[in-house]
């Protein structure tokens, strides 16, 4: 009984301190200096919330252009974030890879560029937002047809919204798929 009472001490102080003080004092920190990406990087458009800039969106309208595919089930559904786990000699993956192969094909008939691998397989997450510009190159005439806009203003478009890498150093120039469709929305 004499150790009981210090030991029930010692987890109610460390419960206060590791479930209550730290997650606030982190909170306020993630609040004062970082307030849009603590609330998610959410992306507004006339006072309405449209998407967040670190979760990719489901785009299959020609007139905009398309995202990675994703793994999670709804699509792009962060509460179930995970990638398929399908190895590349899967039957399982080998079909969707076709089926997104031949939807990219039957949208821009016209287009016999090779398919930029990020188009047809899906992010580790399932939820990536972003594509390659070789992907975003790739669908330029298909949005330009559909829009009804000069090819030369898509690809201007996406030439503007690529990102470069992380420091300067780390990982590949990407372009963030939903901030490009609203782009294309205002022209």
């Amino acid at each position: 009984m004499s150790e009981l009472r210090p030991a029930l001490v010692v987890l109610a102080l460390l419960t206060l301190l590791t479930g209550v003080a730290y997650p606030l004092l982190v909170t306020g920190v993630a609040q004062a200096a970082f307030p849009a990406q603590a609330n998610g990087s959410l992306l507004e458009q006339g006072n309405k919330v449209v998407g967040s800039s670190l979760i990719g969106q489901e785009f299959e309208d020609p007139k905009y252009f398309w995202g990675r595919l994703s793994a999670t089930t709804p699509a792009y559904n962060p509460a179930s974030s995970s990638g398929s786990n399908l190895g590349p000699l899967n039957p399982a993956l080998v079909a969707e890879v076709k089926g997104r192969v031949d939807a990219l094909r039957a949208a821009d008939p016209g287009n016999t560029a090779p398919i930029p691998v990020d188009l047809v397989t899906s992010s580790a997450s399932g939820l990536d937002p972003h594509i390659s510009p070789a992907a975003a190159y790739f669908q330029v005439a298909r949005v330009a047809k559909a829009r009804g806009v000069d090819a030369a203003r898509v690809k201007a478009l996406v030439d503007a919204r690529i990102e470069g890498r992380a420091l300067g150093v780390l990982g590949e120039p990407v372009v963030n798929v939903l901030l490009l469709n609203l782009a294309l929305d205002k022209l």
